[in-house]
This record gives C-alpha cells, structure tokens and sequence, in this order.
C-alpha cells in the first residue's frame, strides 16, 4: 500500500512539474551564450584568476573550483553568487563588487571549465610523480652556479623546509614565478591624467590591475592604460628564457629536497 501511494505521489510530481514547464510557469535553465562565457571568462581571469588560475582549476593560493562541492551540487547558482558577491574574508577571500550580469557571467564560465575538466580525456591535474624526472644533485650544481640562484636564496634561510610546505605541480610554479606579481608595483596613468599606485595584483596582455593603499582592488583594460611595474624578482622572468628543459626539472628535484 506504501508503495502504492509513493508510486503515486512521484506520478503526481512529475505530472505537475510536466504541467509547469509547458504552462512556463517554471522555466527550464537556459545554456549560457558564447557571449556570456566570454564575459564570465574576462572578468574571472581579471577578479579571480591570480587564486584560482585562469581556467578556474587552482592558482598561487586558491583551490580548484570545478572539484568545489559548491560549484557541483548548487543548481541555481545562487550560494556561488553569494560567495563570489560577499567574499569569505575568514578564508582570506575579499568581495567582488559585480554586476548581476557579471555575476551570472562568472557562475557560467566556472561551471563550463567544470564540464570541459570532467569531458573524456580531459587531464585533470599533473601529478607529483610526472614531475619527477630530474637530476637533484644536477640542481644544486645549477642552483649555486650557472642558475646564480644562491644570489638570492638559501636552502637554510627563506627557502628551508619548502618541500614539505609544496609539490609537484605548485612547487614549479613557485619556482618558475615566484610571486605570481606579488611584491612587484605598479603604478597605471589614466586617460583623465591621474596616476594610480599599488601592489600589482594581475597582468596580462588584456588587464592590468592593482590593490592601492586603502586595499581595494582595481583593474583596468591594458591597451587604453600606460603603466609601468617595478619587480623584485624581475631575475625570475630573465631566467625563464635561460632554462633548459633539464635544467628546469634539476632544479626542481633538488628543491623537493629541501624539508
């Protein structure tokens, strides 16, 4: 009998929502445009891709958001919206002050990069073991000599136990870009002749943005801006064009030696 009235009650439910649906009462969810995901992606790369990278799956600090169990199990996208629009500032994360447009535009772009991350034969991630392939020794020759690393760094001092801390796939991206634009300034002159300073906070060939004194974050398109940056580890950039593909994986053996 239980069974019955459950069979039943499903009946009923799906009747309704049937009835729902046609009468447009309860709208189907609608694909994003082209237009929207090229939104979502611009203003994602420019507010959200130095923590969480620009295609979504994990940058210098931030986690991969198409494994977050929020972006997987939110429908609606409201919690997603919410989170993006109030920020988590005990987590480190500060509030984005976005349009609803651009809102819906970042919720859709991250759950596009979700579905290409899990379509058959996308790589997902590089695992620690795929990285594993150089000369430690080699590296440390490199690092004290040729590379002019100890310059700088000190397997005792600012770089000890930073095997322990990263691997794999992070290590070399700290070694390959250290600061990922943080510690560098930047100061933009606008079109109205006002000049702004601050820490750089993104670059590329479309943005520039900053966070000025007060802390707030500001970007603007780089080709209708002039700007010049002022990097520390200016050396790290120079050194990209000098690495070998042997060089590049001793060295990163020998800094997972350091724990």
């Amino acid at each position: 009998m239980r069974k019955r009235v459950s069979n039943l009650a499903e009946s009923v439910g799906a009747v309704v929502l049937v009835h729902l649906f046609a009468s447009g009462a309860l709208a189907a969810p609608q694909p994003p445009t082209a237009a929207q995901l090229q939104t979502g992606q611009r203003v994602f790369t420019a507010q959200c891709g130095f923590c969480h990278g620009r295609d979504a799956m994990g940058g210098e600090t931030g986690p991969d958001l198409t494994k977050s169990p929020l972006v997987r199990d939110e429908a609606a996208g409201d919690r997603l919206r919410a989170v993006v629009r109030d920020g988590r500032v005990d987590k480190g994360m500060p509030a984005f002050r976005l349009t609803d447009a651009e809102l819906a535009a970042v919720v859709a772009f991250v759950r596009d990069q979700k579905v290409k991350a899990e379509s058959p034969g996308a790589r997902r991630s590089v695992s620690v073991a795929d990285l594993q392939t150089g000369d430690a020794e080699a590296g440390r020759r490199y690092f004290n000599g040729a590379g002019r690393c100890a310059q700088c760094h000190s397997p005792t001092g600012d770089l000890a136990g930073l095997a322990a801390r990263l691997q794999g796939l992070q290590l070399l991206q700290r070694m390959l870009y250290p600061s990922n634009g943080r510690g560098a300034k930047v100061a933009v002159d606008l079109p109205s002749g006002e000049t702004v300073r601050g820490a750089l906070a993104y670059r590329d060939e479309f943005t520039i943005a900053l966070t000025d004194d007060a802390g707030r974050y500001r970007s603007w398109p780089a080709p209708q801006v002039k700007f010049k940056v002022e990097n520390p580890l200016e050396a790290h950039a120079e050194q990209l064009g000098k690495y070998t593909d042997d060089d590049m994986h001793n060295v990163l053996a020998y800094l997972q030696t350091l724990r």
